[in-house]
């Protein structure tokens, strides 16, 4: 590949309706969670089994990939083709959401959380083939801002999620019903089943690759071809072993703060179960608006024009939060302040220059300040600091997939794999964030954010030193890339 390849958007935006569902299913389990602890009468801890239920599954769904290929002798995705992964993974999800209606009818906890897993076993194989398909659907330079792009379509179903899945448990604001009500969770989840299988079926016969050349892309990234590893497995690339602990608490920070969000409100700020959904909606809005701004690399326009896209968009996404809020009849005035906080983030996106390493370390040790106002300040103050951790997750995930699996050639969908495995950190993070609130305070436990972000600046440093001891020097590939 070269620097004039173009992406292929109709093919992209096929794609990227699947980000779309793994969005708004992971932030629809914040809601679930109060909904469940109050039901089921739970502690924080086992509240959080929610969260385990739903990510443990990618680790399992990866295991399960990784030894029927092993079994089969080749990568199942080369054998299957990737758009029949995707398809295959999008019905076992479907298969998942079926159990919420017994689950609802019988008042199961059990079998709530085995539902949530089957749709996690489902999303395991969705990622992987769909991670290094949007990085490769175009200039392979810019592939770290097409996941970023693929990621803010992502975060539009975190945002609306909170707010439909909410609506159909407690109704409207004005309504006043405050009482969960767990039979009324069966319907939108077949709704989101058959959701499923609509759109297994449009992918099945869209245009979507269902092959891709692997070695090809890793030539495309190297300088130097003589200093390009080829190792036999993706163990051996330091970027990948080191990137795999850092999806583990990427995704355990970015979950464990939403999902412990909730309790925190109730408990320090009194505020109601059924009032908490449109705070969670900005907390999974806010990695919309960084995506959206990160995302503009990907544009085939001029530099000037991304200049000025990196201040819009972040404030269009904002709007977009904000109009979604206002027709849920919800008081929006409260959240102009966040206009603020945004604009944080675009400093800190600016300076990075596209660059996945720099972006993953500014937005790290933003991450660690924000989390530790949230511990030292109360009311909303720390509400909003808190929430903000969404904006310095926002690119995270891209940055590390991106320098995760740059270099690994033919092992890229093993590495892909591994990285996908390692999304169980949102579940179990969350719960050791849980316990650690049940035995210090929830407020004191978002200490455990904090050493995730200080590991995620640490490997920023880390993965750009092992690539360019492979003839990837980080600076030139995204200059050359237009940034």
């Amino acid at each position: 590949m070269n620097n004039n390849v173009k992406t292929n958007w109709s093919q992209f935006g096929t794609l990227v309706t699947v980000f779309f569902f793994w969005g708004f299913v992971a932030a629809s389990n914040d809601i679930l969670i109060p909904v469940f602890k109050k039901a089921f009468d739970l502690s924080q801890a086992e509240s959080q089994l929610v969260s385990v239920a739903f990510y443990v599954a990618y680790t399992v769904g990866s295991l399960i990939y990784t030894g029927i290929s092993a079994g089969i002798g080749g990568d199942i995705l080369n054998k299957i083709g990737y758009k029949n992964g995707i398809a295959l993974g999008l019905l076992i999800s479907a298969l998942g959401t079926l159990l919420f209606y017994p689950a609802a009818n019988q008042g199961s906890f059990p079998l709530m959380i085995s539902g949530l897993f089957i749709v996690g076993l489902g999303f395991s194989l969705q990622q992987i083939a769909a991670n290094p398909l949007a990085i490769v659907m175009g200039d392979p330079k810019t592939g770290s801002q097409r996941l970023t792009m693929a990621g803010g379509i992502n975060n539009f179903g975190t945002t609306i999620g909170p707010l439909l899945v909410s609506f159909a448990i407690f109704g409207s604001v004005a309504s006043g019903n405050t009482e969960a009500s767990i039979e009324s969770v069966k319907v939108p989840y077949l709704i989101l089943g058959l959701a499923f299988v609509l759109v297994a079926v449009f992918i099945k016969f869209s245009s979507v690759p269902n092959k891709i050349d692997l070695d090809k892309v890793t030539e495309s990234e190297a300088e130097n071809d003589d200093k390009i590893l080829h190792k036999k497995s993706a163990f051996g690339y330091p970027q990948l072993v080191m990137g795999m602990i850092a999806i583990f608490l990427y995704v355990g920070v970015e979950v464990s703060t939403a999902s412990n969000l909730p309790a925190y409100m109730e408990k320090y700020l009194g505020v109601a179960t059924k009032d908490i959904a449109p705070y969670i909606s900005l907390y999974w809005a806010s990695l919309m608006i960084g995506r959206w701004s990160g995302a503009v690399g990907a544009f085939d326009v001029s530099a000037d024009w991304k200049k000025k896209l990196k201040f819009v968009m972040p404030y269009v996404a904002f709007g977009i939060f904000l109009l979604v809020n206002s027709i849920a009849q919800h008081d929006i005035t409260k959240f102009y302040i966040y206009a603020i906080v945004i604009a944080v983030m675009i400093i800190a996106d600016i300076a990075s220059k596209g660059n996945p390493a720099k972006m993953l370390l500014y937005f790290s040790l933003a991450g660690v300040i924000a989390t530790g106002i949230g511990m030292l300040t109360t009311g909303m103050v720390s509400v909003y600091a808190f929430i903000s951790v969404g904006l310095f997750c926002s690119t995270l995930w891209p940055c590390i997939f991106t320098l995760g699996i740059t270099g690994l050639g033919k092992h890229t969908n093993q590495g892909s794999s591994l990285l996908i495995m390692m999304i169980m950190g949102g579940g179990i993070v969350s719960y050791l964030q849980g316990v650690l609130g049940d035995a210090i305070g929830i407020q004191g436990s978002y200490i455990v954010g904090i050493l995730c972000f200080a590991y995620l600046a640490f490997y920023a440093i880390s993965a750009s030193k092992a690539l360019k001891n492979q003839g990837i020097d980080l600076d030139k590939l995204t200059a050359e890339g237009g940034h």
